[in-house]
């Protein structure tokens, strides 16, 4: 098998397929966020009966209010990935996820939807005599927004096929019983030829003792030790 290809399909290899796609959306939705929240979403022309109309353009971080936090909490994500694993990364995903669907349903309102004038007039803190004699969305800044949320939403799905590994513990922290089966198991091995290459196994000091304290003759019947 070529070392690339099995390096390739290693945990480790997705491990870190799934984290760098998982970045690149992240730092994609969190771009198309912040861009979207300082664009002009909504164009409202008033009148107060006393002077001329009045035109107010609403931006995104007033429109969408959320879209700003939401950005930064994007960025936070990022930063997050590279610290968190296993299970740590699924609520990191269910999270992102939330924040996906908290910038896609006000895009969605205002692609979809009429504009209230009355939540323009509040946006835009006109006086209450004054009223709203138009209002104009535009698309632009609703279909960025939407971008930044479809690419949230593959992040979270990303972050969520990241494949746990459970750590494997080096042999000096196994149980002492597991240890010492493991000592003997070698020790009989050594003394037999019988090792995986078919060679035996070297005996250590470390190693003797170990057999000893399993109980384990290291000597009995052993053959020629390997150099």
């Amino acid at each position: 098998m070529n070392p690339i290809d099995s390096d390739a399909t290693s945990p480790k290899g997705s491990r870190s397929r799934s984290g760098a796609v998982a970045v690149v959306l992240l730092l994609i939705g969190a771009a198309c966020l912040w861009g979207s929240s300082r664009m002009t979403w909504v164009h409202v022309t008033s009148f107060d009966g006393l002077g001329e109309e009045r035109s107010t353009d609403l931006l995104g971080s007033a429109w969408a209010a959320a879209s700003t936090p939401l950005a930064l909490a994007l960025l936070a994500a990022v930063a997050a990935s590279f610290a968190v694993k296993g299970i740590a990364s699924r609520v990191l995903a269910i999270l992102v996820l939330l924040v996906a669907v908290g910038a896609g349903l006000p895009a969605l309102e205002s692609l979809l939807g009429e504009v209230s004038d009355s939540k323009a007039a509040s946006i835009a803190e006109l006086p209450a005599r004054a009223e709203v004699t138009s209002t104009v969305a535009f698309a632009l800044p609703a279909v960025l927004a939407l971008i930044g949320a479809v690419s949230a939403l593959f992040a979270a799905v990303a972050l969520f096929r990241k494949p746990t590994t459970r750590k494997v513990l080096s042999s000096k922290y196994d149980a002492p019983a597991s240890r010492r089966e493991e000592v003997a198991r070698r020790a009989k091995s050594a003394a037999d030829g019988t090792g995986a290459n078919g060679e035996g196994e070297d005996l250590t000091e470390r190693m003797l003792w170990d057999a000893l304290d399993a109980g384990e003759d290291p000597t009995d019947e052993s053959g020629p030790r390997n150099s």
